[in-house]
Order: C-alpha cells, then sequence, then structure tokens
C-alpha cells in the first residue's frame, strides 16, 4: 500500500528484456500505423488496410515453414498483395473492393494451408496463434534493427510526399489537375500501408493489426479534421494502447500465475475503449441537435 508505483508495475517490468523489446517494436508499429492509418481512412481504403493484414498471415506461416525471420514472410506477403491490389484495382470503389475481396479470400486459404504443413510437417503447434494473433514477449531482439529501419523508411517516404498524398487522398480529380500522378502515389501508399501492416501484426497478429491501424486513426480523426493534428493524436493513442497493454500483459501473470493474458487482447481493448470515447461527443452533439429541434446539425 505504501508503493504506489509497486502497485502497478510487478516486479522486474523495467528490466525485462522481453518487455523492453516489445515496447521498441511495439511503439514503432503504433507510430507508422497511426501515420498510415490516418491517411488510408481518408482515402476510403480501411478495408484494403484490413484485406492486406490478413493476407500478410500467409507470409507469417511460411516463415514458420521455411525457418526464416517472420518479418521477412509478413513483409514479403503484404508487399505482394499491394502489388496485386495496383495491377488488378480500378479506381471506382466498388469496383477496388471486388479486387481487394479477392485478394482477401485467396490470401486467407493460402494461409489456411500453410499453416496445415507447419503443424503436420514441422509440429509448430504455436503457429496458428503467434501468425494470427501475436506474441509479443516471444519477439526476438534481433528483430529491433531491421523493424527500426522498415518503420524509418515508411516515415521518410510519406514525409517526402506528404502534400501530393493529402490531395490525392482528399481530391484527386483535383490533384490530377495539378499535375500529381495519381496512380504513383496510389501505389506508394499501397506499399506503405503494407510495410505498417507488417510491424502492426508481428506485434498484435495479422488477424488483429487492423485494430492499430485503423482504430487510433479513427478515434483521432473524431476528434479533429486537420490532418497533422489527427496523425500526431493517433500516434499518441496508439503507444499508449501498446504500453498499456504491454503492462497489463505483464502484470496478468500475477493474476493467473504461470498463464499470463494475451497483449493483444489488452491493445485492441484499449484502442476499442478510446475510439468509443472519442465518438461520445459527436453522439451527444447529434442528440442534442434532436432533442432542439435543429435538423440542419444533425
Amino acid at each position: 500500500m505504501g508503493d504506489p508505483i509497486g502497485m502497478v508495475f510487478a516486479p522486474g517490468f523495467f528490466a525485462s528484456a522481453p518487455v523492453q523489446t516489445a515496447m521498441v517494436i511495439g511503439g514503432g508499429a503504433a507510430i507508422v500505423s497511426a501515420i498510415i492509418g490516418v491517411f488510408t481512412i481518408i482515402r476510403g481504403q480501411s478495408f484494403a488496410g484490413h484485406a492486406l493484414a490478413d493476407v500478410s498471415s500467409a507470409g507469417g506461416a511460411a516463415s514458420f515453414l521455411l525457418g526464416v525471420s517472420p518479418m521477412l514472410g509478413f513483409l514479403g506477403m503484404a508487399v505482394l498483395a499491394a502489388g496485386a491490389m495496383e495491377l488488378l484495382g480500378i479506381r471506382r470503389a466498388q469496383e477496388r473492393d471486388l479486387v481487394t475481396g479477392i485478394v482477401l479470400g485467396a490470401g486467407l486459404g493460402l494461409t489456411a494451408l500453410l499453416l496445415y504443413f507447419d503443424v503436420t510437417t514441422r509440429s509448430t503447434t504455436g503457429a496458428t496463434i503467434s501468425v494470427m494473433f501475436g506474441s509479443m514477449f516471444g519477439i526476438p531482439s534481433s528483430l529491433i534493427p531491421p523493424a527500426v529501419l522498415v518503420g524509418g523508411g515508411v516515415i521518410a517516404v510519406v514525409i517526402a510526399i506528404y502534400r501530393p498524398l493529402l490531395l490525392s487522398s482528399l481530391d484527386s480529380t483535383l490533384a490530377e489537375v495539378q499535375g500529381i500522378n495519381v496512380r504513383l502515389i496510389g501505389l506508394l501508399h499501397l506499399l506503405m500501408l503494407s510495410l505498417a501492416v507488417t510491424l502492426a501484426a508481428m506485434t498484435i497478429g495479422a488477424i488483429l493489426s487492423t485494430a492499430l491501424l485503423i482504430g487510433p486513426a479513427a478515434a483521432a480523426l473524431r476528434v479533429t479534421s486537420r490532418p497533422g493534428a489527427a496523425i500526431g493524436l493517433a500516434a499518441l493513442i496508439g503507444l499508449g494502447s501498446v504500453a498499456g497493454g504491454v503492462l497489463l500483459a505483464y502484470d496478468s501473470y500475477d493474476w493467473t500465475p504461470g498463464h499470463g493474458w494475451p497483449v493483444s487482447f489488452f491493445i485492441v481493448s484499449i484502442i476499442s475503449a478510446v475510439y468509443l470515447l472519442a465518438a461520445l461527443p459527436g453522439r451527444r452533439a447529434r442528440r442534442g441537435a434532436v432533442i432542439s429541434g435543429n435538423p440542419e446539425t444533425v
């Protein structure tokens, strides 16, 4: 009772190597996902982000089968899927979503096959959980340098194309009139999206990585309509969610000794709670408009 810090942080939290690795890679994934997530929502490509996240699971499953780094697997499959979506995609949203759905279905089918081979030929019984739902405390520290390199590369590219990316996201027709190569910018966005998905999938798994990619960005855009401010706020939400998730997961070993709760569960729960809180002001405003009888504000 006399040690408030000890009540929050379990013994050994700050000295734990798995915690430090999870914080670094998870924090980097949160920042990159926040930046790309804001543009992804503005462009109306949240489904594409979800599809790339799920398809990347095939690469994660392949990495267990081939005995290579999970990052290479997730990254390779996500980039291939992004290229296929851009190659086959059409600008109209309906046809773009159709192509995205086809790529998503094919990727998940391949994931099922590779995970089957993982279990039957290599006896990697934990592959499914690791690929789909992540294993942050099991990430080797050797992945920190390549993860930082990938994250830094994404941020550098976004900074370099920020203005044309923002304009083409808001109004592609106006962007074309101003001489911007909208198709090239779209391809670069998909490639950066695939890299962000790779980092997120490594932390909380392919299935749940969409939450880290879309959740903080969506919550931030509920609060502010300015892209720069939304990116900063989304990054803070993502970082806070990852840090809180890692802390709660580490503490959970005291709740159920020997069987800590999944980090991904806590991260996604925190993101969901923040999004719901961010949505409350808008709901209250709409409710007030209805009560006041002013339909123009609804």
